[in-house]
C-alpha cells in the first residue's frame, strides 16, 4: 500500500481536523490549535493518529533469529513487549530500510514509513531461504497510534474511531513532528537519502546494536565507529523565525554559496520556533551561518563531527 493509497483516517472527520501534506496527507496535521496541541502532547493524556504508516508482521518460530541475522539490531533474545528499532543496510552500509518493532511472543509487529512496507516485505521474503518465517503487510487491518514521549502502539484499524474514548482527544501529526525533530530522531527516506549510513544519522545504539554479530553492511558501520569522522553529520537547525515558510525536504543548504548539505523534515516548535533536521558535511564549522531556501539557520549538533569510539560526543544543551 503506497502513501497515495493509504486509507484516509476516519479521525479526519473530527471537529477542526486539517489534513497533513505529502506522505502525511491521510491523517490530521492538527485539529485547530497547533500550539496547544503540542503542549498537550508533552503533558500526556492524548495520542497522535499515525494510521498512515505501513504495518507488517513476521511470524514463525525462526522470526527473531532470522531478523537478528538480517538487521542491525540484536533481536535474538528480544523479550515480548519490548519495543525497539532496526535497519536493513546495503552491503556498503547505507540505509535501505528502517522499522520499529515489538514481539508479542508469537508475532513480530513492525511499522515503517508510508509506502515503505511493500519493498521491505519483498526484500525480506527473498531472504527467507530455509527459515521458518512468514512476512505479511497488514496495513489494511492495523494502524499505528503515537503516544506522548514518542512511544507507539498498534490498534485494529476498524477501531480507530473509538481510540479517543480511551486515550483522550487526539493531537495532530504536527505535534508529533515537532517533538520528534526536537529530539533529533530521523524519518528514514525524509531525513536520510540513498547514501546515508547509520553513523551519520544518530542511529547507533538506537537502531544499531554495536556488539552483535555480523550483518550486511556491518563493516562500514564498525569502521566508521572505530575511526570516527563520519562523512556527514545530523544537525538540528534553528531556522529564522521571521520568514513565513519552512524549507521543503531536500532543499540545498549553503555556506557562502557553496552547497554543504540538504534539509530533511521541519516543523514549528512551540518553544524552539521553526526547526529542522539536516545532513551536513562533517567539515562544516559548527558556527557557520547557513542558508536554506532563503532562510537563515543556526546549528545545534546531534551527531558530533568527530563521532567515533574514542570521541566524547557533543552534549546538546
Amino acid at each position: 500500500m503506497s502513501a497515495s493509497e493509504a486509507p484516509r483516517s476516519p479521525l479526519l472527520a473530527l471537529a477542526g481536523a486539517v489534513s497533513g501534506d505529502g506522505p502525511d496527507a491521510p491523517v490530521a496535521a492538527h485539529y485547530g490549535s497547533i500550539v496547544a496541541e503540542q503542549r498537550r502532547f508533552e503533558a500526556g493524556g492524548t495520542f497522535v493518529d499515525l494510521s498512515h504508516r505501513d504495518v507488517m508482521t513476521v511470524t514463525g518460530p525462526d522470526r527473531l533469529t532470522w531478523l537478528h541475522d538480517l538487521s542491525t539490531q540484536h533481536l535474538r533474545d528480544l523479550a515480548p513487549g519490548v519495543r525497539t528499532s532496526a535497519l536493513i543496510l546495503s552491503p556498503q552500509g547505507r540505509i535501505e530500510h528502517g522499522f520499529d518493532l515489538v514481539d508479542d511472543g508469537e508475532t513480530v509487529w513492525a511499522h515503517t514509513e508510508p509506502g515503505a512496507a511493500a519493498p521491505l516485505v519483498a526484500f525480506l521474503d527473498r531472504m527467507r531461504f530455509m527459515s521458518r518465517v512468514e512476512v505479511r503487510e497488514v496495513t489494511a487491518e492495523h494502524a499505528v497510534v503515537g503516544l506522548p514521549g514518542l512511544g507507539w502502539e498498534l490498534r485494529p484499524r476498524s477501531g480507530l474511531v473509538e481510540v479517543p474514548d480511551e486515550l483522550g482527544a487526539p493531537v495532530g501529526s504536527w505535534a508529533w513532528e515537532a517533538a520528534r525533530i526536537a529530539a533529533g530522531r530521523v524519518r528514514i527516506g525524509l531525513d536520510t537519502d540513498d547514501l546515508t549510513i547509520p553513523n551519520e544519522a544518530g542511529l547507533l545504539e538506537v537502531a544499531v546494536h554495536l556488539d552483535k554479530g555480523c550483518y550486511r553492511g556491518q563493516e562500514t558501520v564498525a569502521r566508521v565507529h572505530t575511526l570516527g569522522r563520519p562523512p556527514r553529520r545530523l544537525t538540528l537547525l534553528h531556522l529564522d523565525g521571521s520568514v513565513d515558510h519552512l524549507p521543503a525536504v531536500g532543499s540545498e543548504i549553503t555556506v557562502d554559496g557553496r552547497k554543504v548539505g540538504a534539509i530533511g523534515t521541519s516543523a514549528r516548535h512551540h518553544e524552539l520556533g521553526p526547526i529542522a533536521l539536516a545532513l551536513l558535511k562533517r567539515s562544516v564549522d559548527l558556527d557557520a551561518a547557513l542558508l536554506v531556501d532563503g532562510v537563515a539557520a543556526a546549528q545545534e549538533a546531534v551527531v558530533d563531527p568527530e563521532a567515533g569510539l574514542h570521541v566524547r560526543p557533543v552534549l546538546r544543551g
